[in-house]
């Protein structure tokens, strides 16, 4: 039997034949005839003054084409983009600090490029760019959120006076503090969001080559969307985004870091242009440590007010975003907050007030969720907090709270409208799937290994990224292969697969047909990346469109071959035929005579191709239950991860195998962040953790047993009804895993422990509580 590779089928990936035999095209693997070689001379201090850049000898150098600084990229314009919707509490906007391609008098982190070497092989440049001596005057640095806006702390940014680049505040605060003036019981927590590093497998690359007759730069560069990466280098270049093309083939991970656009990719588009020839730059893994930006960081203090029967009154939720030396993504401490920080609750009343802040560390960016999982996290806090506090059993409280079914659509003090979901029972089937009423007689065996057994849970809720412009392209070729043309992209996601899956549900082709392009600025009208987990959502509500399209050009095209009125023809399993007749006609046969040359009326569609831009559905609101369980060895602190299950809903699942792959990997991040991975800096801002010696990824023995579930609540906000689910596993796995770890060294009388429980963290938790 042929599967019919349809909507909700386990369809594998397309792609992973390629790649499992080592045939996907990284940027690593661009290589263009008589290229140069970029390396990039980074910052050996966290802040100073630049006196001066001596490149004397670098310049006589074996193999040597040219040193760029600062002078030689000024006409450039600024890599920081304002205009996102963040505004400060008094309602103007925030104002960003410059960031240039090369820095002018400053440097502001450790690893901040200061020059550009381009040599005719990478290992010529490499020797040449430690020959750069740079003069830096060092100054005091900060490198921690509370000590930057404190009185008399060193000042990064002229423009930005107490290191504030965004004073942000939501919500009525003078109501917000009655309901807590007046609430039965208030938990209150200052609870910390772990900075990490974002380590994809792959690290930033990029070749640059420009067409001085054309005036055309083309850059090779992984990405997460080429067009949004096209329009934001033409505005650094000064040049109409047609005469840039961005191409992008297979990425090696993102997770938010490879979105925008960085330093070394003017660096080496201007060197191409300057010397005529092709410029490649690929980074070290020791220089990713320092230069990619990071995610998380944040210092923030969490409230809860509950009523004296245990309802939730209002949550607050106040505190310091970590921006780094530069402002890369303002929404993570800030709207996204404001967005998810209410989750599942019925809650009557949210303020959030909080400052995006600077300091002397490399930048924070977005990272798989971008602030969505932390507020999941402070809110899973707050509830276990209360539930300790109230005697009420932490299941029943969040029970007590959720927003019942009848009750949606439901409307958030946030400003959302949650249009599907059932969340109690997304909680009553998690605490099934996870055995959770024989917890006892599991921990009583980890007490006779001698470990401490724990149990948390998480119910949560996402809002995805909001609507915007996307493109869907369907291209019939003539060999009888069909091109999907998208401007999401994907970066290690699976789209081929998913979106070819739609095509076939709708136009009835054969899957194996069925190719995609996405890579290519030149081959898009438009295009919103993928990022904030609405590829679905988006590319899948434009692909659907253009199957629309091509079908009523088919039913047009098919009248006419047929010899029928338009309206009576019909369209089903890939055939158009004529109402109440067996004569019919195959979509892939029309495409072919039509590549064959089949005349066709002036009157009608000379073709099936359809290519639309469309304004995309707006976020949805994917929310499911996690359910870990620790143990903990007391003696040693070590923390292990020995069961997890979880209920999902997001909405329609159109490939069940992918999702699940993607909710296994974003669980896996969010242990990382709650149990090994952790960036330091020392008190002169050098990088205490960077690299893989210091710096703990999780691996496979860190991965629990994962049973999975889902109960979809089709979404009613886009056509196909799914939900995102991409950033979903680090939304519910930071408070189930953190809870199970509370849990456990409960025993102690502890309640609470910061991100990430290492065992010298665990260890000393346990060793304060026993003195204590």
């Amino acid at each position: 039997m042929i599967p019919s590779f349809g909507i909700g089928q386990r369809v594998p990936r397309k792609e992973d034949h390629g790649l499992l035999r080592g045939q996907g095209r990284y940027t690593a693997d661009v290589d263009i005839h008589h290229q140069l070689h970029a390396v990039m001379v980074r910052s050996p201090y966290a802040h100073g003054h630049i006196r001066g850049i001596n490149a004397a000898v670098c310049a006589t150098m074996p193999g040597v084409r040219a040193i760029y600084t600062a002078a030689d990229l000024a006409s450039y314009g600024a890599i920081t983009a304002g205009g996102q919707a963040v505004s400060n509490r008094d309602g103007t906007p925030f104002q960003p600090p410059p960031r240039l391609a090369l820095p002018q008098d400053r440097v502001r982190y450790v690893g901040e490029v200061i020059a550009c070497v381009v040599a005719e092989t990478r290992w010529q440049a490499k020797d040449a760019a430690e020959a750069v001596v740079v003069d830096i005057e060092q100054l005091p640095a900060v490198t921690d959120c509370a000590a930057a806006v404190a009185p008399g702390a060193v000042q990064l940014h002229d423009s930005c006076p107490g290191n504030v680049v965004i004073d942000f505040q939501f919500g009525d605060s003078a109501v917000v503090a009655t309901a807590f003036g007046k609430a039965a019981h208030v938990v209150k927590q200052r609870i910390l969001s772990n900075r990490v590093v974002v380590n994809p497998m792959e690290t930033r690359a990029a070749v640059a080559i420009h067409d001085p007759a054309a005036g055309h730069w083309t850059l090779h560069t992984p990405s997460q969307g080429v067009f949004g990466m096209r329009q934001s280098l033409a505005r650094v270049l000064k040049t109409p985004p047609e005469t840039i093309r961005v191409l992008t083939g297979n990425v090696g991970g993102s997770f938010g870091m490879k979105g925008q656009i960085y330093p070394e990719q003017i660096c080496i588009l201007h060197a191409a242009r300057a010397l005529g020839r092709p410029v490649k730059w690929t980074d070290d893994r020791s220089e990713s440590f320092l230069s990619d930006n990071h995610g998380r960081g944040a210092d923030m203090t969490a409230e809860l007010a509950l009523d004296a029967d245990g309802r939730f009154l209002a949550v607050r939720l106040t505190g310091l975003s970590d921006l780094g030396a530069f402002m890369a993504a303002p929404q993570i401490g800030t709207t996204n907050a404001v967005k998810n920080l209410i989750g599942t609750y019925r809650t009557a009343l949210i303020e959030v007030a909080t400052k995006a802040v600077l300091t002397n560390t490399t930048p924070v960016g977005a990272y798989r969720g971008a602030g969505r999982p932390e507020a999941n996290y402070y809110m899973g806090r707050l509830i276990d907090l209360a539930a300790h506090e109230l005697g009420i059993d932490g299941v029943e409280l969040r029970r007590r709270n959720l927003i019942p079914g009848e009750s949606i659509p439901y409307q958030t003090p946030s400003k959302l409208t949650y249009d599907s979901g059932d969340f109690g029972a997304v909680l009553s089937e998690t605490l099934a799937l996870a055995d959770w009423d024989n917890f006892a007689e599991r921990k009583r065996h980890s007490a006779t290994n001698g470990r401490l057994r724990g149990l948390g849970v998480s119910s949560y809720l996402e809002s995805t990224g909001p609507a915007g412009q996307e493109m869907g392209g369907i291209r019939f070729e003539d060999d009888g292969s069909i091109t999907m043309i998208t401007g999401t992209l994907d970066y290690g996601q699976g789209h081929a697969s998913p979106f070819a899956q739609l095509l076939v549900d709708r136009l009835g082709v054969p899957f194996d047909s069925i190719c995609l392009v996405q890579g290519d600025s030149d081959q898009l009208i438009s295009g919103g990346g993928s990022g904030g987990s609405k590829s679905m959502m988006a590319s899948g509500e434009a692909l659907l469109q253009a199957c629309a399209e091509v079908i009523a050009r088919g039913k047009q095209i098919a009248s006419h071959m047929l010899e029928a009125a338009a309206v009576d023809i019909e369209f089903a399993d890939g055939h158009f035929s004529v109402a109440g007749t067996d004569r019919q006609l195959a979509l892939t046969d029309i495409a072919a005579r039509i590549h064959a040359g089949l005349a066709l009326p002036q009157d009608l569609p000379q073709t099936l191709d359809a290519s639309l831009s469309i304004t995309t559905p707006p976020s949805s609101y994917p929310n499911g239950c996690h359910v870990a369980e620790v143990e903990v060895d007391p003696e040693t602190g070590v923390v292990q991860v020995v069961a997890y299950a979880m209920i999902n809903d997001f909405g329609v699942v159109i490939n069940p195998l992918i999702v699940e792959g993607q909710v296994h990997g974003g669980v896996m991040q969010g242990i990382g962040q709650a149990l090994l991975e952790r960036t330091l800096y020392d008190a002169q801002g050098q990088p205490v953790t960077g690299s893989f010696m210091d710096y703990a990824m999780p691996r496979a023995v860190d991965g629990p047993p994962m049973a999975l579930g889902f109960r979809p609540a089709p979404a009613a906000t886009n056509s196909l009804g799914v939900k995102g689910c991409g950033e979903a596993g680090c939304a519910g796995s930071l408070p189930a895993v953190m809870g199970a770890v509370v849990d456990a060294l409960s025993i102690y009388g502890i309640r609470h422990i910061d991100m990430p429980c290492t065992p010298e963290r665990v260890w000393r938790a346990i060793q304060a509580a026993q003195a204590a």
